[in-house]
């Protein structure tokens, strides 16, 4: 039993660090664009308008997954 515990744990570690990855990933990427749409961010301006944008992104993409989990399960 522990041992099934311990596995299922690093597993859940080892997908979370995976997403990390991904994340980290997309960030980079979603920079790039954003530097070559708006230019280079070098100012608290245009910082806080990316944030704004990925956060947006974020939500609405989580909703969608949200759903689209919830339609699986029915």
């Amino acid at each position: 039993m522990v041992h099934a515990e311990v596995i299922d744990k690093i597993a859940a570690l080892l997908t979370a660090a995976f997403g990390l990855v991904a994340a980290l990933a997309w960030n980079g990427a979603i920079q790039a664009i954003f530097a070559a749409v708006f230019g280079e961010a070098q100012n608290i301006m245009a910082l806080l308008l990316y944030a704004i944008i990925v956060t947006v992104i974020a939500v609405i993409v989580t909703i969608w997954i949200g759903r689209i989990a919830g339609e699986a399960k029915t």
